[in-house]
């Protein structure tokens, strides 16, 4: 498909953009701003899933480093992921945009369990599905969660919002020699261990030729600007697309 518009996407963010400048938890500002941007392309007839990470939380590999039991640390990331998922979905609802959210881990009283068949026909409707809990299984980010849905939603793109506008040779925060990089191949991505998604991520995408897009999330409108074609961002794809 050519980078013009979108009708079907998966967003995947990082539980980090929901804290906003504290660093941590969840910061009801950046949460409306996301909402209201969100909004925006529903309204447009643009078909949305999410997934959040829950690292604004509690990150399961960290706790594990720290000598944690890694299966109890991942589920209880799972977990921080489903606060955020909660916390969007209210946010959303405020704005008006009709939403579910479908947990990997069943949780009948705040959230559907997880079912295909149901999250495509939810999207058919315009509504918002936000996928938490991850895959279910500890071992797993929440990045390959993202490639996973969007593959069984058939979405036609994942697109990554970062706090940078793209992928760099280098952190351009610690490299004023750093250049963007507007167009690479997920072999290029795996080989220079390039910090986009982790491997297995990749890989499923790579697999099923589906390109990421990673783009800035801080700035307003790019939301809209990234699923209405606008070249901004990186976008990850197969050799020769």
């Amino acid at each position: 498909m050519s980078r013009t518009s979108y009708t079907r996407v998966l967003l995947k963010l990082s539980g980090e953009s929901l804290a906003g400048d504290q660093g941590y938890g969840i910061d009801p500002q950046t949460l409306r701003t996301i909402a209201s941007e969100i909004k925006d392309v529903v309204d447009n007839g643009v078909q949305l899933a999410l997934v959040i990470g829950g690292g604004n939380i509690f990150r399961g590999l960290a706790a594990s480093s720290k000598g944690m039991e890694r299966s109890s640390a991942d589920y209880m990331g799972m977990l921080a992921t489903v606060i955020n998922s909660l916390a969007m979905q209210d946010a959303l609802e405020k704005q008006g945009v009709s939403t579910r959210v479908q947990t990997a881990i069943a949780m009948q009283e705040v959230a559907e369990p997880y079912i295909r068949r149901r999250a495509m026909r939810h999207l058919e409707k315009g509504r918002v599905v936000i996928f938490g809990a991850g895959t279910g299984n500890p071992y797993f980010t929440t990045d390959t969660a993202a490639s996973l849905r969007a593959m069984e939603i058939n979405a036609q793109v994942i697109l990554k919002g970062t706090k940078v506008d793209g992928i760099y040779t280098a952190d351009p925060k610690k490299d004023p020699d750093a250049v963007k990089i507007s167009k690479l191949s997920y072999i290029d991505v795996l080989k220079k261990g390039l910090q986009v998604m982790d491997a297995t991520a990749i890989s499923l995408c790579m697999d099923n030729n589906l390109p990421i897009i990673v783009f800035d999330l801080t700035t307003t409108g790019n939301i809209r600007k990234v699923i209405f074609g606008e070249e901004i961002g990186t976008i990850v794809q197969g050799e020769g697309e």
